[in-house]
Parts: C-alpha cells; structure tokens; sequence
C-alpha cells in the first residue's frame, strides 16, 4: 500500500504541476513577467517556503531532472554555433562573453575587498560571479519568439559563460587556498583544465560519428529516439566521468550542427519534449529554493547583488564596443546576462568545503543572492531581448 501511496502522490502532483505551470507559463506571455520568474515563484508557493504541497518522492526527482533539463538545454545552445552564425557574430560573442566575464569577476572580487571582506572570499566570489544561468536566458529567448540578430548573439554568449567561469573560479581557487596557505593549489587549475577539455573531448567524440550516423532512419530529420538517447548518453558520460554535462552537451550541438550536412536542423525533435522539462525543472528549482536566506543577505549581500549587475552590464557593453557593437543593442546585452543559478551555488559548496573558515560567508551570501537574480534577472533578460530586437527591426532600411 504504500508503494502505491507513493505512486498516486507523485502522479498527482507531477500531472498538478504541468497543469498549474502551463496557466503560469500563460500568464507570463500576456504579463511583463517572464514564465521563468513565475514559475520560480510558483515552485516556492507550493514548496516547504510556502504551502509545502510537494511530496519528498517529487523533490528527490530534482537533481534528474536538473540534470535531464539542462543537457537538453546544452544540446541546443551547441546548435546556435553554426557556420553562418559564427562568421556574422564570432567577434562580438568571443569578445562581449570573455570581457563581460572578466570585468564582473574584477568588479565584485574588488569590490567586496575594499568593503573589507577578506582577499580569498572576495576573490572567490568574484569568479562565481561570472557564471550565469543558460536555462533561463535560453527559456526566455524561446518565450520571446526573437530570432533575431541579438537574441541568436545572446545564446552563443551564454554557450562560452560556462566555460569562462569555470577557469577564472579554478585560477580565483588557487589564488585564495594559496592565500590562506591550503596545500594543493594548482589542483584546482587541474581540475578545471580536465573537466573543461575531458567535456570539449567527450562532446566531439560523440559528435562527429553522430553527425553521419545519424538522421538516416528518416532521411533529413533524425527520429526522437535518435535525439534523446544521445543526448541523454552525453549528459550520463559527462556525470561519470566528471567533466562538465553542459559543455559536453553544448560541443555535441556544435559539431553535429557544422558537420551534418543531411540534417535540415539537428535534433531538432528535442525542441519537442524540451520545454515540459525545463518547465518541472524551474518549478522543482523553485521549490528547492531557501527563500530563508533572504533574510541573511545583509549589507555585504546588497553591495554583491548591485556589484554583480554593474559588472555584467558594464563588462558587456565594453565587450560589445571593442567588437564595434552599436550602442542600442550593447547597452542591452548585460541585462541578459543576470541570471544566476546552479552552476554558482555548485562552485560555492566547492569552495566552502576547501576554505571550512569562509563556509558560512560564502553560502550565505551565494545562496541568497541566487534567489534574487533567479527570480529578478529573467525580468531584465526578457526586457534586453525585447529592446534588442526592437533596435534592430528599427535600424534596418
């Protein structure tokens, strides 16, 4: 009886939640809000912060779909780096995603020195501060409908943020361990190299036999089978051998997209099933979140909220000027990128476990600023996407 306790539990409140979630997403297309803020919010309304109406067996299912969620979302943004777009955007995406990641991690580990943090935490929060959140940048372009110029430029930026956050948190680690005199510096330089180039690896050694492989089953548009088991084989490869699912998956995307010349879009049955897994994930995330930590934020988290977002936008709109991006569409691109999720927290449990003395400073301050931008920064993204693309229908002839 109670297997089957927990069998109807779970299906009533997943079937509940994909109902109640498309009413949310509904609603955020004829409202200013973003379906990805309102479905954070309804997570936390009917999770333990709220009416705790989520059964634990549903909350276990998180990390899965997390992971599911975001190797299709991986997948996808791989897509966009396709020659054509690469030739028209390389030089603006290379440009605004490097310096965008490097004026934030500058801006705020500064920043929150000079407020009188000591140098290893401030260091070490600053390169946690250039990571942004794909899923819900993504999610947002895909609400939006934009095709554009600058929505297309977005996601290939956001394809490379991981890949920058990754080095410049494995350069600010050893940095701060060798600071507080922690032994085995460069092993997080290591790490860092061997997750990001065993994912680049990984990604193109399942890529290019893909690419010809695949799609043959029916000729020009490969089968759902075809596109979920690879994907899904990419992200379980990934885990195991503890590189990163979302560069993997995002290299997966490029190559078969740069090399399948029988294919009118690659995988493009993924697009099918993605958006009822980002919709549980970002309810699920939602319910997940310690809206508690609000409450710990502080001054220090105020000064690292205002940091951050002065760091995105003034380190994209600098990158956008060095690749000759004009001032409408460049002043926007920052706003795009405040969304913040998994991957900070992640690099912050990595650092309160090898710095225990700044454990409660570090995830304090990660945690509870993460609620903010998760629920705040789609709102800013979905108005950058918007206002971009409107500057570009109006300076066309």
């Amino acid at each position: 009886m109670e297997g089957l306790e927990t069998s109807y539990q779970l299906l009533l409140t997943l079937g509940g939640v994909f109902l109640l979630g498309l009413v949310t997403s509904t609603i955020g297309r004829r409202t200013f809000l973003p379906r990805v803020t309102l479905l954070l919010l309804f997570g936390i309304l009917i999770g333990e912060a709220g009416l705790g109406l989520v059964p634990a067996e549903v909350s276990e299912l998180f990390p899965v779909v997390a992971d599911m969620a975001l190797v299709m979302v991986g997948f996808l943004l791989g897509g966009q780096l396709t020659p054509a777009q690469l030739r028209s955007a390389s030089a603006e995406v290379l440009s605004v995603s490097l310096v965008a990641a490097l004026v934030t991690a500058a801006v705020v580990g500064l920043g929150l020195w000079a407020l009188g943090l000591p140098l290893p935490v401030a260091l070490v929060l600053g390169c946690i501060a250039s990571a942004t959140d794909a899923a819900a940048v993504f999610d947002v372009v895909q609400e939006t409908g934009s095709d554009s110029r600058f929505s297309r430029a977005l996601l290939a930026i956001v394809a490379l943020d991981d890949v920058w956050a990754l080095v410049l948190f494995s350069a600010g680690m050893a940095l701060a361990t060798a600071a507080v005199g922690a032994a085995g510096e460069t092993g997080f330089v290591l790490a860092a190299l061997r997750e990001v180039f065993g994912a680049l690896f990984l990604g193109g050694a399942l890529g290019v036999p893909a690419a010809y492989l695949t799609g043959r089953v029916r000729p020009g548009q490969p089968v759902l089978s075809e596109a979920v088991g690879l994907v899904f084989l990419c992200g379980g490869l990934a885990l195991w051998l503890e590189v990163s699912f979302l560069i993997s998956a995002m290299t997966l995307g490029a190559v078969i997209a740069n090399l399948a010349r029988h294919h009118e879009y690659p995988f493009h049955a993924i697009e099918d099933i993605e958006a009822p897994f980002l919709l549980l994930f970002f309810v699920l995330a939602g319910a997940s979140l310690d809206v508690g930590a609000l409450a710990q934020i502080g001054v220090i988290g105020v000064c690292y909220l205002g940091l951050r977002s002065l760091g995105k936008v003034a380190g994209a709109r600098l990158g956008g000027f060095a690749a000759g991006i004009d001032g409408a569409s460049g002043r926007q691109l920052g706003y795009a990128l405040l969304p913040q999720a998994g991957v900070a927290i992640g690099m912050a449990l990595v650092a309160a476990n090898h710095l225990p003395e700044y454990r409660t400073l570090l995830l304090t301050l990660v945690i509870s600023s993460t609620v903010i931008f998760e629920i705040v920064g789609p709102v800013f993204a979905r108005r950058a996407v918007l206002r971009g693309q409107r500057h570009e229908g109006a300076a066309r002839p």
